[in-house]
């Protein structure tokens, strides 16, 4: 790992840190250390140090905004790559939206809704990165990533680049083909619509005081845990099983939305992982219903 560290800051792939502490970049300010940390801020950059890393047959791992992930308390082996400033833009041509993979999502929703423009309204609350929604179809309210997106230019693992439709994502809830495939989303290009300014602007406020009102903002956590199963709320379902402020070290569950788990302060990725199953086990028995975890846990076990 040490020789492969050298060649990435011998080619100048933007700043390459070793020994990074993960909890520095996560919503739930939890994770070990990884072996090293890249922030390149071109494509060529990028793609540069995907094919050192291909090159050695090094792993690597995408953050965005460290929201919906977990990272594990002995950390990530391989490299973890966060995108730069160059990829922190969004640029509008009438109802079409290009955005930078590292431009906050919720950012993006509200500019939409500044300029009249109706389809991100959704998007409002998801407090991760473009890419990481192109990456992983995020939606509420329900809408979604795949009812918008006209493609995306994705650097695959070994640095070549390949543009995606929406068609080529094989959207499902909550997941695309580069789950198994593997690659790096820069940037996307969304299809919106014109539509009354007034009307945009109370839903997002609606959609805001509801969030407000139901989840943690304050505190640290991730997002949901768990995927919704079908006919459920996972919410409704884990506060029906008497979960609601079930605490196991640091980790809570949140009195005000069931499907979040809370930060207290201390909480190891143990803790968390330890409450997840206890989770999934109570309502599995109670309820009959296997949650899925929406949450990505990385790093090594």
């Amino acid at each position: 790992m040490h020789n492969v560290i050298t060649e990435l800051q011998a080619a100048g792939v933007g700043d390459v840190r070793v020994e990074e502490p993960m909890n520095r970049h996560t919503t739930w300010r939890i994770g070990g250390p990884a072996d090293c940390l890249i922030v390149p801020d071109t494509k060529e950059q990028l793609i540069d140090a995907i094919r050192i890393m291909h090159e050695h047959g090094v792993p690597w791992t995408v953050f965005g905004k460290g929201s919906n992930t977990l990272v594990t308390d002995k950390g990530i082996r391989g490299v973890v790559i966060k995108l730069g400033d160059d990829y922190d833009t969004a640029r509008y041509e009438g109802d079409v939206v290009h955005a930078g993979a590292s431009y906050s999502f919720v950012k993006l929703s509200w500019q939409a809704a500044k300029k009249g423009l109706t389809g991100l309204e959704f998007a409002g609350g998801i407090p991760g990165t473009v890419g990481g929604a192109v990456y992983m179809n995020a939606g509420a309210h329900g809408s979604d990533v795949s009812r918008i997106l006209l493609g995306a230019e994705v650097v695959l693992g070994t640095g070549e680049v390949a543009t995606y439709s929406a068609d080529d994502m094989e959207y499902s809830y909550r997941h695309s083909v580069l789950q198994e495939k593997g690659g790096i989303v820069i940037n996307a290009t969304f299809q919106l619509a014109y539509g009354d300014r007034k009307e945009i602007a109370a839903a997002m406020a609606s959609y805001k005081e509801r969030r407000t009102k139901t989840q943690p903002l304050s505190q640290k956590c991730a997002g949901s845990v768990f995927r919704n199963p079908p006919n459920h709320y996972a919410a409704q379902l884990i506060e029906s099983c008497g979960l609601k402020g079930k605490q196991i070290g640091g980790a809570e569950v949140s009195q005000l939305h069931a499907n979040f788990i809370v930060n207290t302060g201390n909480a190891t990725a143990d803790d968390v992982l330890t409450l997840i199953k206890h989770i999934q086990r109570t309502v599995q028995e109670q309820r009959g219903i296997h949650l899925v975890p929406e949450v990505l846990v990385v790093g090594e076990r």
